[in-house]
């Protein structure tokens, strides 16, 4: 967490906090050891030939990872890298086996994919609350010698160690869980759309790369409700790194559909409008063609700033390249909002249906 200090008026100093918004970590995990098995005999004066009473080791704590929706960033790992479950007791005399290691449970936000750092294979994808996985599994306890009395040898003086537990290193990925996401250059009216049809409050300002990080706000219409991501802003040649690049991306791969939305209030013409979609179809294209592929809803924004004659022009011309539908909103006047809103919903509702008919489409698809 990044830190303010100042001074109030009677000269107390007080510190501001901000939450960083982190979404990959690496770290790594041990599971613990099993508890070696006893090697002791029955010591007991009524008892002469007491024989072997030795009891096994308790077997070692597993690693358990938790997808937990109260949490929304991997900033808890940002500090401590290394996380460890007990190691399980060694056995005693008696019979008495040794206690089991506590698991430790590595809570993470629902959304984040874990995997191993060397081979760089999934080991799971939590996607809903409280979900489970094992990750690293406690080695198991060994065996006491009382498991290795037999006819032929009624004395043994072996028992087992307990089996050692796994060390391995994890890189840890959020993708948040939305089911739309808005796109678009900086200054767009992202942020200005996600405060107006739901709760979240992003910073809003009129300048490029206000936002920072990506803003979720669950947006409701009727009876239904969904959750939709503001991303930050794209430039030409963010694939290269420029601006704030691509990194935000991997946040909206899992949604049904793309809102992108095109600031059409300072344009002197339809061609340098038209030209910012394609700036940021371009870059989405150069990341992954999947994102490409996804449906995508496509609004003209701000229009609150311009004449109807001139929303009606800029309307026309997208629809004309692009050959379907296009949306004029305003997040300031609230104009077609709704319509907005119930265009979102079918999305959902289509990309649904579509999921259990054909689970990988390859064509992409328009809703209109």
């Amino acid at each position: 967490m990044d830190s303010l200090f100042f001074y109030s008026q009677d000269g107390k100093q007080y510190r501001l906090v901000f939450m960083r918004f982190i979404d990959e970590v690496r770290i790594t995990v041990v599971s613990g050891h099993g508890g070696p098995g006893a090697v002791t005999f029955r010591r007991e004066k009524s008892i002469p030939f007491g024989g072997p009473d030795g009891g096994d080791g308790g077997c070692g704590g597993s690693v358990i990872a938790v997808a937990d929706e109260g949490i929304n960033t991997l900033i808890n790992f940002r500090g401590k890298k290394v996380f460890s479950a007990e190691d399980g007791q060694g056995g005693a005399g008696r019979q008495l086996n040794g206690k089991d290691g506590e698991d430790y449970i590595l809570r993470v936000p629902v959304g984040t994919i874990i995997r191993n750092a060397e081979t760089g294979a999934v080991i799971a994808d939590l996607n809903m609350h409280d979900q489970k996985v094992v990750i690293a599994e406690g080695g198991n306890g060994g065996r006491g010698n009382i498991n290795f009395k037999s006819a032929t040898n009624q004395a043994p003086r072996i028992a087992q160690p307990g089996l050692e537990g796994e060390e391995l290193n994890l890189d840890l990925e959020l993708k948040l869980i939305a089911d739309l996401a808005l796109i678009g250059l900086p200054n767009a009216g992202k942020s200005t759309l996600i405060s107006a049809i739901s709760a979240a409050r992003p910073k809003i300002a009129d300048y490029p790369f206000t936002t920072l990080q990506p803003n979720l706000g669950v947006v409701t219409l009727g009876e239904r409700s969904f959750v939709v991501a503001d991303i930050p802003g794209l430039i030409e040649d963010a694939s290269e790194g420029k601006g704030l690049g691509i990194k935000f991306l991997k946040h909206i791969e899992r949604t049904s559909a793309l809102v992108h939305l095109v600031d059409v209030s300072w344009c002197l013409d339809e061609y340098e409008a038209f030209e910012q979609y394609v700036v940021v179809r371009n870059e989405i294209s150069k990341y992954s063609e999947n994102l490409a592929n996804k449906r995508e809803i496509v609004c003209l924004t701000k229009i609150d700033a311009m004449t109807e004659e001139e929303i009606t022009k800029f309307q026309k011309f997208f629809e004309a390249q692009l050959d379907r539908k296009v949306l004029p909103i305003s997040g300031v006047s609230g104009r077609n909002i709704d319509n907005l809103k119930a265009l979102m919903i079918k999305c959902i509702d289509v990309e649904k249906e579509d999921r259990k008919a054909n689970p990988e489409p390859d064509a992409r698809k328009i809703i209109e």
